[in-house]
């Protein structure tokens, strides 16, 4: 557990972290640049270090962001082995460190790949998430044996306040999604409310047999009900002479 005092060092974050979801336009910007802020809050003078940040959401591909290319390189390599040391502190809930990667024997494929990019030890540590999601922040030094304990403590404080800013980035990347969903549902229904109205005109007939005879053309043509509405709508609004007539 991270110490109350470690904690309140990074009180800070919380106020600045919000500033950068405010400014970032995605949630895969905001990322990147929580990569960046990671990289140089935990770097210490004469031992830089490298963030890898990914996201995994349930039904969703993986999004990865890096304070510079090599740690987003080696976070892509990791997720694509489905094996390393941040998928399994993201398992186990805890942080996981390699003081030595040429001493390291575990996930030989990823170790392997790190010790090409240059990486001598590497620091992960699963961020606290909510709804299925799961955040890992990776962090490399080009120096063996970077990470102690007091760097694991200093670490899974921003951890903690990183967690905090990555759940609300989600809420509101939901919230967003099932706006622009609604949105979308409705434009549908106009589309298709109109397409049904001129058919109905077109075809003397009723609101239901006018829907039945687009179901039925929609079918037959194997297009999607919508596309064929705005097919409809857009030779009605071009006064193409196009014929809206279907046999049912």
């Amino acid at each position: 557990m991270v110490q109350q005092t470690t904690l309140m060092g990074f009180d800070y974050l919380d106020g600045y972290f919000q500033d950068l979801l405010v400014e970032s336009p995605d949630t895969d910007t905001f990322m990147g640049k929580l990569a960046v802020s990671a990289a140089a809050t935990l770097s210490a003078p004469g031992l830089p270090v490298f963030c890898g940040l990914t996201l995994h959401r349930p039904k969703k591909g993986a999004a990865v962001a890096g304070s510079d290319s090599r740690a987003r390189l080696l976070d892509e390599v990791q997720n694509a082995f489905n094996d390393g040391p941040s998928l399994s502190a993201i398992e186990n809930r805890q942080c996981v460190v390699v003081p030595d990667v040429a001493l390291e024997r575990r996930w030989p494929r990823y170790i392997s790949a790190a010790a090409r990019q240059g990486i001598h030890s590497i620091l992960a540590v699963p961020l606290q998430m909510e709804d299925g999601a799961r955040v890992m922040l990776s962090l490399y030094s080009l120096r063996p044996r970077a990470f102690d304990g007091d760097d694991s403590a200093r670490a899974e404080a921003f951890a903690v306040h990183a967690s905090r800013a990555m759940r609300l980035a989600l809420r509101i990347t939901g919230l967003q999604q099932a706006r622009d969903d609604m949105a979308a549902a409705m434009q549908s229904r106009t589309v298709i409310d109109v397409a049904t109205g001129v058919l109905m005109a077109q075809n003397s007939c009723g609101q239901d047999e006018a829907f039945q005879i687009m179901r039925t053309a929609s079918n037959n043509a194997n297009v999607k009900l919508r596309e064929l509405a705005g097919h409809i709508t857009d030779a009605l609004s071009s006064r193409q002479g196009i014929t809206t007539h279907f046999d049912a």
